[in-house]
């Protein structure tokens, strides 16, 4: 089994940065692809930036230019820069962890999450 904990979330007034982070426990984190997803409230779960265990990243169009995904496979570690917040970057921010594992003749595939982590863009 493997727990994702989120951390770095708070309340941060519009233009300001906050950086979250998501820890992994376990052996498989070097060759997941993780990511984040926000929740606001009312609305659906949305994916806001994914990296991959090569490295390569993916961002919502909403966050580009402002967001960065990077991650320490070293400490098992996925990180979420977020700078110039918006109050519409206002929701529970969740760290997604997903892969495949192969076995001799069969494989599994994972799709892990954190509990959440709140943000709060407001004056």
């Amino acid at each position: 089994q493997v727990q994702l904990v989120e951390s770095g979330g708070g309340l941060v007034q519009p233009g300001g940065s906050l950086r979250l982070s998501c820890a992994a426990s376990g052996s498989i984190f070097s060759f997941s692809n993780m990511g984040w997803y926000r929740q606001a409230r009312g609305k659906q779960r949305e994916l806001v930036a994914t990296i991959t265990s090569g490295g390569s990243t993916n961002y919502a169009d909403s966050v580009k230019g402002r967001f960065t995904i990077s991650r320490d496979n070293a400490k098992n570690t996925v990180y979420l820069q977020m700078n110039s917040l918006k109050p519409e970057d206002t929701a529970v921010y969740y760290c997604n962890a997903r892969g495949t594992i192969h076995y001799t003749g069969s494989e599994r595939q994972y799709d892990y999450w954190g509990q959440g982590t709140q943000v709060t863009v407001s004056s």
